[in-house]
């Protein structure tokens, strides 16, 4: 049967219809946010009954599916773009960047190859090529948007045994400290090392790498006939927002011949504040380079990036030329981003940071960094100025840590504790922290990057964790 049109269109009434109100559901939500309760409480067995129906036929009115997500959907999601989301680390998205991804999608841009999508190529590289001078390194550096920060260490660490390992790397070591983010080990198992090859230096009273045990180890391991090959330092861990000394790991680095990958998923972007730069020193001395615009510069999830100092050895290690691709190396100017990364399919996620900085500039984004930098801090003087808590971290790239201060209880205890806390704000939904362990003890953690977060707000959550702690230990 031949048909006029295809049985998944509509009308173009119907698309508007259902793309303004689209926009005016997303406007609502921003809008009207902080009144809104942080966390969705629906339980598996609700959601189960509410959601679940059987694969359905036959279509039904947009309108009335729009109506069940707005109605059932995102009302049961914790909101980490709200400004008293102080757990892991925000996402605080963006109007903007949300407009890019809808503009991505509908255009349905392939951004993988110059051939079919040149000007989403030259879009990526100029991107890439501004957070190259953001995080001050060289010209030749090169990258690529991925989805997220595990993706991009992955990547990193794919170029780094690729070219310093080759395809024997059994006796190839890596070496990380006690603070670093899981997804580094994740990468390295799904890259073929084992737990034998990967070294966990301990950490130093800021929770840094310890430099002098890193020497020692890669001393024993050279002796012992191994193959030191890279270190991994980083740039604001998610626990306490430490960064590594830097410069003096890049001259260990260059001195064993070793690669050194910067996880800057989280604190990279901090730079461009005063005190961003100040602790982030070095940074620019580094092999590769982790950073997540989706979480302090404000786009919206996913959107991840990886540069190397060598931008030519991304290429050298990913590319491979099947026969249904050569038409796409038709001019010698394309830039296949293919070509680049693990990806051939790829989104055009460049488009919202992109927008974001020409629509609102550096200044602002700069402006946000430090304000968030300086709502820790704040939190930092009310949580110190308290007979209920104790600062365990001070505050450091947009991150504090404090425990509570209870004469008598047993530490077990006291971790017990922490964690009914945080139990409490998940069910009343005002503002949400997480916790974590730093030496053994459970601690409290406060993560304050969102632009939208005020000192009202991080004041107004210490006092309702003082309400929280007060009502636990009755």
């Amino acid at each position: 049967m031949i048909r006029d049109k295809s049985p998944l269109s509509l009308s173009p009434e119907q698309m508007k219809s259902l793309g303004y109100r689209t926009v005016d559901i997303i406007v609502d939500h921003l809008t009207s946010l902080r009144q809104k309760a942080v966390s969705g409480k629906g339980t598996r067995a609700e959601l189960d009954r509410i959601v679940r129906e059987p694969l359905p036929e036959t279509g039904m009115n947009p309108n009335e599916v729009l109506d069940f997500v707005e109605q059932r959907v995102l009302t049961e999601i914790m909101h980490l773009d709200h400004p008293r989301f102080f757990a892991f680390v925000p996402g605080p998205g963006g109007f903007v960047g949300a407009m890019a991804d809808a503009l991505a999608s509908g255009f349905n841009v392939f951004a993988s190859t110059w051939l079919e999508g040149p000007a989403a190529a030259e879009i990526e590289l100029i991107t890439i090529d501004w957070l190259r001078e953001i995080c001050g390194m060289p010209e030749g550096a090169a990258g690529l948007f991925v989805s997220g920060g595990s993706a991009a260490n992955l990547t990193a660490l794919t170029v780094a045994r690729h070219e310093l390992l080759g395809d024997d790397f059994h006796d190839g070591v890596v070496y990380l400290s006690d603070q670093t983010h899981s997804s580094v080990e994740r990468a390295l198992r799904v890259l073929g090392f084992v737990s034998a090859q990967m070294r966990k230096i301990p950490t130093d009273g800021r929770f840094r790498i310890i430099t002098g045990r890193l020497s020692e180890e890669i001393e024993r391991d050279r002796k012992n006939g191994k193959r030191p090959f890279c270190v991994v330092a980083n740039a604001g861990t998610t626990n306490t927002g430490a960064v590594d000394p830097l410069r003096e790991l890049s001259a260990i680095t260059r001195e064993e011949g070793m690669w050194l990958h910067v996880d800057g998923a989280y604190g990279a972007a901090a730079v461009l504040s005063k005190k961003g730069k100040a602790l982030l020193e070095g940074l620019s001395t580094c092999d590769s380079l982790a950073i997540d615009p989706h979480k302090w510069l404000f786009c919206p999830f996913e959107i991840g990036c990886v540069i190397v100092r060598e931008g030519s050895l991304l290429k050298e290690t990913f590319h491979i030329m099947p026969e249904y691709l050569k038409d796409t190396e038709r001019v010698k100017e394309a830039y296949n981003f293919c070509d680049y990364g693990i990806q051939l399919t790829r989104g055009f996620r460049a488009l919202k940071l992109w927008m974001t900085l020409k629509i609102f500039g550096l200044n602002a984004i700069r402006e946000a960094v430090s304000a968030g930098i300086e709502n820790a801090e704040t939190a930092e003087r009310i949580i110190a100025g308290s007979s209920k808590w104790t600062v365990v971290t001070p505050a450091q790239l947009g991150i504090v840590t404090f425990r509570a201060d209870v004469e008598g209880l047993p530490p077990d205890e006291i971790d017990e504790l922490h964690r009914a806390v945080v139990e409490r704000l998940i069910n009343d939904g005002f503002a949400f922290l997480s916790s974590t362990v730093l030496l053994g003890r459970t601690v409290l953690r406060m993560c304050t990057i969102n632009p939208d977060t005020t000192r009202e707000d991080v004041r107004e959550t210490i006092e309702h964790l003082d309400g929280i702690l007060g009502e636990l230990l009755k």
